[in-house]
């Protein structure tokens, strides 16, 4: 079975993803509270779809395939990349913002005296 630098590459950027796709919803689990918690799911959504987005867009042009459809699949699949990268960090931002206007406190540990 022979292998090609782009299939590597797809295969790199799908490992990364995955990658933080674990991370944040293990940090969603672990973490105490809400405002902790936002960080994990934002980083699910930037970095986890940014590199698998990457990587869809190289395979739908894999194999030699840059044909004029190949090549409009693959720039709508990075327009959406874009738009998730550019509106997560707001939409954390105003969920952040929710919970401080309802009255979440932030978690503090607890001292033992």
């Amino acid at each position: 079975m022979e292998f090609d630098i782009l299939t590597i590459i797809i295969g790199v950027l799908m490992a990364v993803s995955l990658f933080f796709f674990l991370a944040g919803a293990v940090g969603i689990i672990r973490f105490p509270d809400f405002y902790s918690r936002l960080h994990p799911a934002g980083m699910i959504d930037c970095m986890g779809l940014l590199f698998s987005m990457i990587a869809l867009a190289l395979y739908t042009l894999h194999d030699g395939h840059f044909t004029w459809p190949a090549v409009l699949n693959a720039m709508k699949i990075i327009l959406i990349a874009m738009f998730i990268y550019i509106t997560s960090p707001t939409a954390t931002h105003a969920i952040f913002d929710a919970g401080m206007r309802a009255g979440l406190k932030p978690w503090t540990k607890k001292r033992n005296h």
